[in-house]
């Protein structure tokens, strides 16, 4: 592990990921951080140091409160955990753990998309179907507004595509 790209590591943690899609939308502190986690303040502020460390959020702003200095902080734009080759099984383990925590809070009788599928596809689709869903998660991120925002539902989003090695041995020629 102590080999693993340093961002790689700090999106490791499934309460961190749920941080950055919460600050996403704007700033929040990480006193606003640990209401909305419902963590203590030391941990939330303890993964959001760990977040800044790497460069995944960003100071957005201070603002004095209650006679104290709060600190925002915001995700920064991009999408760190596309095109991740060396952490993909430590990123999909962290994705696992959110997607369980989120399908226990489904809304009952809601309507979803469920997808899972291992394909073989002409590379030409890929490459456009690629195109369209980081088209489509650059909307719904677009859309993004505060947490319990009026108007606003909670929406649970998780996704990984890529083009996966082929295992099967290859047949030698003439032999298909």
């Amino acid at each position: 592990m102590t080999d693993t790209d340093p961002v790689l590591r700090a999106l490791a943690h499934p309460l961190r990921l749920r941080m950055l899609s919460l600050m996403w939308p704007g700033p929040l502190s990480a006193a606003e951080l640990a209401r909305e986690l419902d963590v203590s303040h030391a941990l939330a502020s303890q993964h959001l140091r760990r977040l800044d460390a790497v460069g995944l959020v960003e100071l957005a702003e201070q603002r004095t409160r209650r006679g104290g200095r709060e600190r925002r902080y915001r995700t920064v734009r991009g999408t760190p955990l596309s095109d991740r080759h060396e952490g993909a099984p430590m990123l999909a383990e962290t994705m696992a753990h959110t997607l369980r925590e989120r399908a226990g809070r489904r809304l009952e009788a809601s309507e979803g998309v469920t997808v899972d599928a291992e394909l073989w596809v002409d590379p030409r689709i890929w490459q456009d179907v690629r195109r369209r869903l980081t088209e489509l998660a650059v909307e719904l991120h677009d859309a993004a507004q505060p947490a319990h925002a009026p108007g606003t539902i909670p929406l649970g989003v998780s996704m990984m595509a890529f083009p996966l090695q082929d295992t099967a041995p290859a047949d030698p020629p003439g032999t298909a």
